[in-house]
């Protein structure tokens, strides 16, 4: 009755109505008529962009896809159903000519944006090279200078088949590689000769270098890229076999301009340090050859090797420009107040020490350096402290000197006092000024230090973000543990400020 009639009344279309379909709905409503903007669609976005867009030619192509795709009826189905009023359609917009798609019209300093951030995830190879024969625009957005900055190499894999037999990806032109300031290659064990040379033609503006597990660097190729590569002061050997006269022989070209340089301790390593001063004993550091053969050296990462004796030799020039200094250990080494203050008398900007391991290194002979603005010190004993006879007294003279730069200061294993602790660490609560210390790391693992001291500096260094109080035999038992984040060292205080003294 009315019921049905009303079903019928509400799924009945309207004759002549026009269905529109959700991408039509979506296009006019973020790019109406007269709105000034257009629409460019890909796969998987949906560009809005100003001026006037090409005709949507598309729309008609898509609605002929979908006609396709349609299942035919059968023939019982095609005699039952009445053939249909062939109505006029309306005439179509005419074509202006294929469309080449969003990428092709897409702003370039847009497309730059896009690429960089697929360069800054996975680095700029392969993506790049492959990008940049796509179209023309897309190799004028690829050999963008600030896309070409930091490139990581690997050999390819003999294993990987090409696919359709076509040739496997190659490295880009040497054109984009001209862009090229830090360069890191990655266990390249064979070939190595031929890419440094490739490096040095191709990669003028080249500052760093990394050599990571490679093999077979020779003379040749270290001088070659030296003298190619002229704005190259950063040499990362670590880890890789090279020959000790290479090391001696790229000095001797880029020494002047040399401003960090990275080793790894091996029997190579002994060579290059003996081979660097003439007369020198292995084994020994030469401090004052160093020291002239590299007047801009920043960054000082060295084996803890003993410097030839130190009697009758004038002192030299010193690093003027060093930051970082790291002779760590975890064996008991030769490192001395006398050897610190050769290396480190001329070095007033230093702002990291790691002496890990030096137990020879006395807090009289760190206080003497010309450093006023050190931020990080490292001075941990692991595993050794035992065996050695340390020094009690001091600790006061290191944070009297550098509490408003200290950063990060590590003390674990040293023998000093609890008095001497109390007193060395009360100097982050007398900031003048009323600001706080800039501390944020603070390891004190197997030292003497009390429950009132850690609570001074805790409450007086509010930015403590890493505080280790393992088998630190003064505390409280369930406390003896590190602390990581804000949360957890503010949970440290406020147990050490409510659990009364128990014998530990």
């Amino acid at each position: 009755g009315a019921a049905s009639a009303w079903r019928r009344g509400r799924v009945t279309p309207l004759a002549g109505a026009r269905v529109r379909s959700a991408e039509d709905w979506w296009w006019d409503r973020l790019a109406p008529s007269g709105s000034g903007c257009h629409l460019l669609q890909s796969d998987s976005m949906l560009l809005v962009l100003p001026g006037p867009g090409p005709a949507r030619a598309r729309t008609k192509r898509r609605a002929a896809r979908r006609a396709q795709r349609q299942p035919h009826p059968g023939p019982r189905a095609a005699a039952a159903k009445p053939k249909a009023t062939s109505r006029p359609e309306p005439a179509a917009a005419p074509e202006q000519g294929p469309d080449a798609g969003w990428g092709d019209r897409i702003p370039l300093e847009i497309l730059v944006q896009i690429f960089g951030l697929l360069v800054a995830a996975d680095g700029p190879m392969p993506f790049l090279g492959r990008a940049a024969r796509v179209c023309r625009r897309w190799q004028e957005a690829a050999s963008q200078p600030a896309l070409w900055r930091t490139v990581t190499l690997s050999p390819p894999l003999a294993s990987r088949p090409a696919k359709g037999g076509v040739k496997a990806e190659k490295n880009p032109r040497p054109l984009l590689f001209s862009q090229l300031q830090r360069l890191t290659l990655i266990h390249w064990k064979s070939q190595v000769h031929p890419v440094l040379k490739l490096v040095g033609e191709s990669c003028p503006r080249l500052t760093f270098l990394k050599l990571s597990d490679c093999h077979g660097v020779t003379t040749d190729a270290l001088v070659m890229l030296a003298k190619a590569c002229r704005q190259l002061h950063s040499l990362d050997l670590q880890h890789s076999m090279v020959e000790s006269t290479a090391v001696v022989s790229f000095l001797e070209e880029a020494g002047p301009r040399m401003r960090k340089l990275w080793l790894t301790y091996s029997s190579q390593t002994t060579a290059i340090l003996g081979a660097l001063l003439v007369g020198c004993t292995p084994l020994q550091l030469p401090v004052e050859a160093l020291q002239k053969g590299c007047p801009q050296l920043q960054v000082f990462d060295a084996p803890p090797l003993p410097p030839p004796s130190g009697r009758g030799v004038a002192l030299g020039p010193g690093f003027p420009s060093l930051e970082e200094l790291c002779l760590a250990s975890s064996t008991c080494n030769f490192v001395s107040n006398e050897v610190l203050d050769r290396l480190l008398h001329g070095s007033p900007n230093l702002r990291l020490l790691d002496l890990r391991g030096c137990a020879r290194i006395t807090p009289a002979g760190l206080h003497n350096l010309p450093c006023q603005e050190l931020e990080q010190l490292h001075l941990g004993l692991y595993g050794m402290s035992d065996r050695l006879t340390l020094a009690k007294e001091g600790s006061p003279l290191l944070t009297q000197k550098w509490y408003h730069t200290l950063r990060e200061l590590d003390l674990s294993g040293q023998g000093f006092s609890e008095k001497d602790l109390e007193q060395a660490l009360a100097a982050f609560s007398g900031t003048s000024g009323g600001s706080h210390p800039a501390l944020c790391s603070l390891n004190l693992r197997g030292t003497r230090v009390t429950p009132s001291t850690v609570s001074s500096v805790v409450s007086s260094c509010r930015g403590l973000l890493y505080l280790n109080l393992e088998s630190c035999r003064c505390l409280p038992r369930g406390l003896k543990r590190a602390y990581r984040g804000l949360e957890e060292v503010q949970w440290c205080l406020e147990q050490l400020l409510t659990t009364p003294p128990s014998p530990h």
